[in-house]
């Protein structure tokens, strides 16, 4: 990190542009930036709504040299309408799933889970195993309201997911599950349970992060529709 700048509220943290983890070739720098107190719901939304992300007690978005792809994408449940293949995923992992939103919490098995997952898609991107505290940095330490949606199958914990909560809004922070369950498109199902828990707690927004066209790891996001993505600035409607 090669500087640290106080502005108001915040302390900015600008880190060196490193290797970009989803294109290859293209260098990434993400300008991280700590809130001095934590964030009330109604400045998380705000936060959301400018396009901004969460990792630990951190929130950043991209600020790249010379690439423009990642767009952050939201649902707006007012108009989001499960495909018939969604209505599908949602139905069958209703049925095998068990699922309980809580405060989240961390532990052996969690750490074992996460590790599986990200071994099993690749996306270890050269760093390995993390353990408790990493996990904690990463996931649970926050700036704002966090829960763990947590599935089980017959009482064995399957798949977590963290998300952050604002007024009116969620943000679905990062999922990982058993590679062996990869039959049930829990990322998908996530998703789809995320936007039920908005839904049914009168949450208007519903963000998944970035949409990145050109990473086969994101590209599923844009499979939710209708969705908006911000592009220069401005929610773009997307059909």
């Amino acid at each position: 990190m090669d500087e640290d700048v106080k502005t108001s509220g915040e302390i900015v943290v600008y880190d060196r542009p490193n290797p970009c983890a989803y294109l290859p070739g293209q260098m990434a720098r993400l300008p991280h930036r700590l809130p001095v107190d934590p964030l009330t719901p109604e400045q998380f939304d705000e936060r959301l709504a400018a396009g901004d992300r969460r990792s630990g007690p951190l929130l950043y978005r991209p600020a790249c040299p010379r690439c423009s792809a990642c767009e952050p994408i939201r649902l707006s449940l007012a108009r989001f309408a499960p495909r018939e293949s969604q209505r599908r995923t949602k139905r069958r992992g209703d049925a095998w799933l068990d699922v309980r939103v809580r405060t989240p919490i961390v532990d052996a098995r969690r750490v074992e889970l996460f590790n599986r997952h990200r071994e099993g898609r690749g996306l270890e991107h050269g760093d390995g195993a993390i353990d408790e505290e990493g996990y904690r940095q990463f996931l649970t330490e926050t700036c704002c309201e966090t829960v763990e949606f947590a599935y089980r199958h017959e009482g064995r914990l399957v798949a977590i997911a963290i998300a952050d909560l604002g007024r009116t809004s969620l943000s679905a922070v990062y999922c990982f599950y058993e590679p062996e369950f990869t039959g049930l498109s829990l990322g998908t199902y996530s998703v789809l349970r995320q936007a039920e828990f908005c839904q049914q707690t009168g949450r208007m927004h519903l963000y998944l992060g970035f949409y990145i066209a050109q990473s086969t790891h994101m590209v599923y996001k844009g499979e939710f529709r209708p969705h908006e993505r911000l592009i220069d600035g401005r929610w773009v409607a997307f059909g």
